[in-house]
């Protein structure tokens, strides 16, 4: 089953950010963007949205575990944190890619359980970080 991981950040969401892009750096995560979806819809659609921002991280031994199982796991790179507003707090989220793969039938369940540990136990230590 995939799950997805969600909590609160006690910080401005400018800082909360920068936090984010941080920690996934100093846990071998190569930060890869960071998009303000809200400036976005803005910019191209004219509407107000709260505040939301994608940051996409790839950690090199993950991705490769991945496409060693299936090249098709690759259409799920790279990995997103999310930073976004929830009723006046600042929210951070994440939901496993390695784990959304075989429930899509992009790559068998049993060749993917040892991607999806590395993967989990590289996100929680970012994750208890945040």
């Amino acid at each position: 089953m995939v799950d997805f991981l969600k909590k609160e950040i006690n910080m401005s969401f400018n800082d909360a950010v920068s936090h984010v892009e941080k920690i996934i750096q100093e846990e071998g995560f190569s930060h890869m963007l960071t998009k303000d979806i809200d400036e976005i819809f803005k910019k191209k659609l004219g509407i107000d949205y709260h505040r939301y921002t994608i940051i996409l991280a790839c950690s090199p031994d993950f991705a490769k575990g991945a496409l060693d199982v299936s090249w098709k796991v690759g259409m799920l790179f790279p990995c997103s944190f999310v930073v976004f507003e929830e009723n006046g707090k600042v929210m951070v989220a994440h939901t496993s890619i390695m784990k959304i793969a075989p429930e899509v039938g992009l790559a068998p369940l049993e060749e993917m359980k040892p991607v999806i540990e590395m993967t989990g136990k590289g996100v929680r230590r970012a994750w208890d970080r945040f």
